[in-house]
């Protein structure tokens, strides 16, 4: 038996799993070189038109972010501009598989090498899609994992996770890979366990360490390769533990959050897409803390009825609850493609409310599709990446002016309230520049990345992109206490409201309103029943 061997990477999806590892293997091509070019360019439309047809039979059993994965890649299939550059090579005398490989392998590594963290976690989308095209032209098939399999290597493709049953157990450990992947999104909406980030196995490595069993530690970031009876035992302990605090946490579900002292908390969910809340009862939460748009601009911008029809379905859904919805927060790692620009530091860039205010006509757009929405439920509107002032103040009279033409055109419309995201830190700091907003809402993700200089995916710098660092909970707890003087509502939206190990924190920094993704509802609110404060 070869020792044990410990990686250590970043939790993307929390849990625990053990199971026989299955490596991740590269597409192994045996092509078949076609008599003429002509027969290359029919072969590789016919892999196209397959693969093309295997995405189109997984839409149908998807919906919500799974489809809108799966509709990303047919269209990239059915983009001239990707699959152009491969039919070129085979008309310069190159077979179907090599021209493919190498137009796919040059756009894989603009996305591999871009600054931005948005096209670096949509490699793994790019990759799925060359290989799926391989397969087709080779007759290659993927070769089949067992039951409850640790699937491990650089990344796994979206459609090899949504064609795996994952009723039987099983996790996903990555050497590179992303949290804000779409495996990993995906990952975290089905509890499947899931680390990223654990680099190269190492010079110790053995094929025993990759043949045997793994345990994954996905609460902690961690895998363990061939490991010992007493690994196994502790490593099954926390699990068990895991699993009891999730199961606990399910009988708090239908209840309101309250600590053990009986402070009242409100837990809000957030949303990505209209169809996140067909799995959703409202009675098991306080509202939607935080309605991403963004969903909806993607190839192209999309018109005022679209936007009008997603938003007041997750009104009239929530009822009287409120839906604080977040106006388009594109740029820095959601490139929208005609909408955003392409910039040296996008983060620090023309993102956020700066983009919108640069691009009236497409705010102006967004604006009435709000106006006319509010009249159907209890909606609320924040920007995000305010910075100064001004910024609130030409959205909020962007939303007048649309206000009153509506009116004047006899249109239902409501002005709801405008709030903005504190994700900046000059806001944080000097929130007093803000007093006549409705409403201000944390985004703990962006304020962390920003106050501690550490990206949240870049795993060598992730120990500290912690929202528990003394300078974070400081400006969060100021943020707290002045909108407690000022009587202005102060909530939280980021990935740390529904960390367990950092609601403490946050409910002493004197948060009492907090958002959470659906799947972490129930941990939330059994995190803030054992709170003392």
């Amino acid at each position: 038996m070869p020792e044990p061997l410990r990686l250590k990477g970043i939790p993307a999806s929390a849990g625990y799993a053990e199971g026989p590892l299955f490596n991740l293997d590269p597409v192994v091509s045996r092509y078949g070189r076609k008599a003429t070019a002509a027969d290359e360019r029919l072969a590789l439309e016919t892999a196209i038109g397959t693969a093309r047809g295997r995405l189109a039979t997984l839409i149908e059993a998807t919906e919500g972010d799974a489809a809108d994965i799966l509709e990303f890649q047919i269209a990239m299939l059915e983009d001239d501009a990707l699959t152009g550059p491969a039919f070129a090579a085979i008309a310069a005398g190159r077979p179907a598989d090599a021209a493919w490989r190498q137009a796919l392998d040059a756009e894989i590594a603009g996305y591999e090498t871009s600054d931005q963290d948005y096209f670096q976690a949509r490699a793994a989308d790019m990759r799925d899609i060359r290989d799926q095209v391989l397969r087709a032209l080779t007759a290659d098939s993927e070769a089949a994992a067992p039951a409850g399999a640790i699937f491990y290597g650089e990344d796994i493709a979206p459609t090899r996770f949504l064609e795996t049953d994952w009723s039987f157990g099983g996790g996903i450990a990555l050497k590179a890979g992303s949290a804000a992947s779409h495996v990993a999104m995906l990952a975290r909406s089905r509890g499947v366990p899931m680390v990223v980030g654990l680099g190269a196995v190492g010079l110790g490595a053995s094929p025993a360490h990759l043949a045997g069993v793994a345990l994954l530690d996905a609460e902690h970031g961690g895998v363990v390769l061939a490991p010992s009876r007493a690994e196994f035992e502790a490593f099954r302990q926390s699990s068990s533990s895991f699993a009891a605090r999730r199961d606990r946490a399910e009988t708090f579900l239908t209840r309101p959050a309250v600590t053990k002292a009986g402070t009242a908390v409100r837990v809000q969910v957030n949303i990505a897409d209209p169809s996140d809340v067909d799995n959703i009862d409202v009675s098991t939460c306080d509202g939607v803390g935080l309605m991403r748009t963004e969903f909806l601009f993607g190839k192209t911008l999309p018109d005022e009825e679209t936007q009008y029809r997603a938003y007041r379905k997750v009104l009239e859904w929530a009822e009287d609850k409120p839906v604080t919805l977040r106006t388009v927060d594109a740029g820095g790692d959601k490139p929208v493609p005609g909408f955003t620009v392409e910039e040296g530091n996008p983060f620090l860039g023309l993102r956020g409310i700066r983009l919108s205010l640069a691009r009236p006509e497409v705010f102006r757009v967004q604006i009435r599709a709000l106006l006319r929405a509010a009249v159907h439920g209890n909606l609320k509107v924040m920007f995000p990446m305010i910075a100064v002032w001004d910024e609130y103040q030409r959205a909020a009279a962007l939303f007048a002016e649309e206000q009153a033409a509506l009116a004047a055109s006899g249109v239902a419309q409501k002005m709801p309230p405008l709030g903005i995201m504190v994700e900046v830190p000059s806001v944080a700091i000097v929130p007093e520049a803000f007093t006549e907003v409705a409403f201000f809402s944390i985004g703990s993700n962006d304020l962390t990345q920003y106050v501690m200089a550490a990206a949240r995916d870049n795993a060598s710098v992730a120990h500290l992109n912690s929202i528990r660092h003394p300078a974070v909970l400081r400006l969060i707890a100021s943020v707290a206490a002045f909108g407690r003087v000022q009587k202005i509502p102060v909530s939280l939206c980021g990935d740390a409201g529904g960390d367990p190990a950092a609601i403490p924190a946050l409910i002493e920094a004197g948060l009492r309103d907090l958002s959470v993704v659906p799947a972490q509802l129930a941990m939330a609110k059994a995190a803030i029943a054992d709170v003392s404060i």
